[in-house]
């Protein structure tokens, strides 16, 4: 009978947290019978491989050490994988309760599931929970839909490089982007990634929704710092169009576009099914427009009239 993975999992971790010396692959084939029934060295390679994965996934420190005749051991030291008593009160066990329902995304929810779990477990204080008990028409949510999401977040948290075919809103084709991914930060709506462009030597903000393909992970090690989070998110903040430096007026169709009313600075309605709005004009800001198609009209600066015909002409030619 096939032995469950769970129980090879379990065996795996008891193995690496009792040893005082790091164990090799050959050791922990012979210690572990899930591994002594492997079909061949290459299935035994295979299967270590994903367990030792998994086991990281699961918040297990395993440490890599290669002994003096070259030969790679693996041991999980007791002292790194110890956590604090943890100490929350019910308003911080109420935050990180909120927090957990934010996410749409499976693997996320999963997450955020478990690490609840764990801290209730670890004596968490109970707190209530409105949302369990009351129905309510609002919940906070992040909804993730584009398929770049899970492995930029991944590469983000390993600092790893990655490779992504990316179509500029005024360009007719995607181009490929060399990036050291820093952070990810959702802003009105849509997701964007902050780093570093190796290309073109210069930090950058990509939209997640204009990435094709698939995104691809590079070895290797970052070449620029990472700065803090709030320089990222200042910068994700100016790229999207949030730092306003001037106005704009535009024409916006009676009945439409209701999130540029909403930060619009005046408005003034008409009788002929438009109505004029002065809205705050920042970098990002002609690609915004764009999204709303024929129901706006830049009516000035001249500038943004003209990059929004530009990327209107790009879409219109495919």
């Amino acid at each position: 009978m096939a032995i469950a993975k769970s129980e090879r999992l379990m065996n795996l971790a008891l193995c690496l947290l009792g040893t005082r010396r790091p164990l090799s692959k050959r050791e922990l084939r012979g210690s572990i019978e899930a591994y002594l029934e492997a079909s061949g060295d290459d299935a035994f390679n295979r299967m270590f491989e994903r367990d030792k994965d998994d086991l990281r996934e699961l918040g297990l420190v395993i440490e890599t050490v290669e002994n003096l005749d070259g030969e790679t051991g693996y041991l999980a030291r007791r002292d790194s994988n110890r956590l604090p008593p943890i100490t929350l009160d019910a308003e911080e066990a109420a935050a990180l309760g909120l927090a957990a329902k934010v996410w749409q995304q499976a693997r996320l929810a999963g997450a955020a599931s478990g690490a609840l779990q764990k801290l209730r477990a670890a004596g968490m204080p109970e707190a209530e929970d409105s949302y369990d008990t009351q129905p309510s028409a609002l919940e906070p949510r992040i909804p993730v839909h584009e398929a770049a999401f899970e492995p930029l977040m991944l590469a983000c948290r390993d600092r790893r490089p990655v490779v992504f075919d990316y179509r500029k809103a005024n360009a007719a084709r995607p181009e490929t982007r060399h990036v050291e991914p820093w952070t990810l930060e959702c802003w009105r709506g849509h997701w964007y990634l902050a780093g570093w462009d190796r290309d073109r030597g210069a930090e950058r903000v990509f939209r997640l929704s204009r990435i094709t393909g698939k995104v691809r992970s590079r070895a290797g090690a970052f070449t620029a710092p990472v700065p803090d989070v709030v320089t990222v998110r200042e910068t994700v903040e100016s790229w999207a169009g949030e730092t306003a430096t001037r106005s704009a007026r535009i024409r916006l169709r009676t009945g439409c576009g209701y999130p540029l009313r909403a930060r619009a600075q005046a408005v003034t309605e008409g009788d002929d099914g438009w109505d004029d709005l002065e809205i705050p004009y920042g970098h990002g800001l002609d690609a915004w427009l764009v999204e709303f198609g024929p129901d706006v009209v830049v009516l000035e600066p001249a500038d943004l009239r003209a990059d929004v015909v530009e990327r209107l002409r790009a879409v219109a030619k495919g």
